[in-house]
């Protein structure tokens, strides 16, 4: 594989991965100093922003810049580290 496709890859991934990294910190300010998870406003944002996300991720998918699997596993490892973030903060209520 060429260099420059190497690049664009792995500049993809990064931006996805930064994306995936920016929707933890929003839900974790949210939780931290705004709302609670069972407040509507939580779930419209954090289903707005995954959905947005896994859009990225299609896209990227579709231009060949990652593999399914990478996408799924980015939306994965999201998922899990925002239902530790829910328990969390259920166990503090």
């Amino acid at each position: 594989m060429p260099e420059a496709t190497m690049t664009h890859r792995e500049k993809a991934y990064a931006l996805l991965k930064a994306d995936a990294e920016k929707i933890l910190r929003l839900i974790e300010v949210q939780i931290d100093n705004l709302t609670m998870p069972q407040c509507p406003l939580y779930e419209e944002v954090l289903d707005t922003q995954m959905y947005g996300l896994s859009k990225e991720i299609d896209f990227a998918v579709r231009l060949d810049l990652i593999s399914e699997d990478e996408g799924k596993a980015l939306l994965g490892n999201l998922e899990k580290q925002l239902n530790i973030l829910h328990e969390a903060a259920q166990n503090t209520v």
